[in-house]
């Protein structure tokens, strides 16, 4: 391995952005993460300022540079992913000309049911292979131009999460084809924009820039942007992805077949397919690798679940103690079921007034009960979101773990009990930023093609083997989970 050749990754999260250098070999050689802010500034909105993760990232590339070992002009290429369905307002010069709804935001339903009903919901999602739902890009650009038509008026471009921050690097505007899954006029079968549907949701094939392979370099960093990151001017910056797709390939998940299981802030799967199979309460995208897709449950709950359970019922506790905790209750948490819906919840169910719920607490029930409960609830999801992918056609045998929630054992073997699927999980703790430096080598060269670049960054650790006991307890559990949500859900969006 030449110690030359380092590879720098961006990923913009929810709470967060990373920034991380990486070796040839996977290896992290410096990283940094640096917070922001969501903002709430009405009942269903979720909003963030991209220019907040510009100066985010900014400050974590500062600081990785200044590692040990980390040379900027050893940096050969760079990829960004980002968190999915930004709608970002730029005028031709790039301004940002408003804050960007972001994946959690629901502000469009009216405008959802509206658009259903006169355009058709099965002819949008026939070409888009996506159901129109408030989270997803187009909607907030209807948004835009029906509550903001001031912004609407000067906007440029749409732009992506990763696309904003490329952009910012070289000055030139892309949308990877990996993000054109929040886009409605994106034709999923042959990955281009189709100007007739655009024009029957009343928008523009131009109010998106070109299309651009996930691996693509688009552009070099500008003299601008080096003297403001302090990276070499002229290194390559590849299109990149979105962080789910981005995660998947940097838990070692690029054939078909393969499955990734997200843990992170959020959760959900990822399952990679060479055909794009479809299914209405489940995500459809291309993969980051070409010639693929991944058909992908996205859950708000996840590892998200657990820090607010910490923050709120355990702040002098780690996160290892908290799960100690939840070692000494049974499989099935005595009859104690979580529903994670903590802000809504997408797929399978898609209900923005879902609620987090806790049902079975008694007297003779301990933080232990709860705390197991939350990782179980979590572990349902997931199931929810596998057995849904069954009816598509997308079978899984195993799964790779990916995220924060990865490194706890319990957890794991929990989602590997209750789903009775195997689990592996790979070393690296950043597989999104691993996937976006993938990415970023294939395209500079650093790897001859997608094969080379796993076979060479990303080992397994250990592997989760379900356990069948557990399992049958587990299938009762998730009865009950469904059910508890099927009998709720009226008085969800009652109150």
């Amino acid at each position: 391995m030449s110690a030359e050749k380092q590879l720098l990754g961006i990923d913009i999260g929810t709470s967060a952005c990373k920034v991380a250098v990486f070796s040839e070999d996977g290896s992290v050689l410096a990283a940094s993460n640096s917070p922001y802010r969501v903002y709430y500034p009405g009942k269903g909105w979720a909003q963030q300022d991209p220019e907040e993760w510009w100066e985010a990232i900014v400050r974590s590339i500062k600081e990785v540079l200044q590692a040990p070992g980390v040379e900027a002009e050893c940096i050969k290429g760079i990829g960004v992913d980002g968190q999915s369905w930004s709608a970002i307002p730029v005028d031709r010069e790039g301004v940002c000309l408003a804050q960007t709804p972001i994946w959690m935001d629901t502000r469009a339903r009216d405008i959802c049911e509206r658009v259903k009903a006169e355009v058709g919901e099965d002819t949008i999602f026939d070409l888009a292979g996506n159901d129109f739902l408030p989270s997803y890009t187009t909607p907030k650009m209807i948004w835009f131009r029906e509550n903001e038509p001031e912004v609407f008026g000067k906007t440029y471009k749409f732009l992506q999460s990763n696309s904003y921050i490329v952009f910012k690097l070289t000055g030139v505007m892309s949308q990877d084809v990996s993000q054109g899954y929040g886009i409605h006029f994106f034709d999923m079968k042959n990955l281009s924009y189709n100007e007739e549907m655009a024009e029957k949701l009343g928008l523009s094939c131009d109010l998106v820039p070109d299309i651009y392979p996930c691996h693509a370099v688009v552009g070099h960093v500008t003299g601008k942007a080096a003297a403001y990151t302090g990276l070499r001017e002229g290194t390559p910056v590849v299109a990149g992805g979105l962080d789910a797709a981005c995660g998947t390939l940097g838990a070692g998940v690029y054939q078909p077949g393969q499955t990734q299981e997200q843990g992170g802030q959020a959760g959900g799967m990822s399952i990679d397919v060479d055909t794009p199979l479809s299914h209405k309460k489940l995500i459809l995208g291309a993969h980051v690798v070409p010639g693929q897709w991944l058909l992908q449950g996205g859950t708000v709950g996840g590892g998200g679940t657990l820090k607010w359970f910490r923050q709120e019922f355990g702040k002098d506790m780690s996160f290892d103690e908290i799960t100690a905790e939840a070692e000494k209750v049974p499989a099935g948490s005595d009859g104690v079921v979580f529903l994670p819906y903590m802000a809504g919840e997408r797929s399978p169910i898609w209900d923005p007034d879902a609620k987090g719920v806790y049902y079975g607490l008694g007297f003779d029930k301990t933080r232990g009960h709860m705390i197991r409960s939350t990782l179980e609830g979590v572990a349902f999801s997931l199931e929810h979101n596998l057995r849904t992918a069954g009816e598509a056609g997308a079978e899984v045998a195993e799964m790779n773990a990916m995220g924060g929630a990865s490194n706890s054992l319990l957890w794991t073997q929990i989602k590997a009990d209750v789903t009775g699927k195997v689990v592996n999980v790979p070393s690296s703790d950043t597989a999104t930023t691993l996937g976006a430096v993938l990415l970023a080598g294939v395209g500079c060269g650093v790897y001859k093609d997608f094969d080379d670049a796993v076979k060479k960054t990303v080992v397994i650790t250990r592997t989760h083997t379900p356990d069948p006991e557990r399992h049958e307890i587990y299938k009762k559990s998730m009865e009950l989970y469904l059910d508890l949500y099927d009998h709720l859900k009226d008085l969800f969006g009652k109150y």
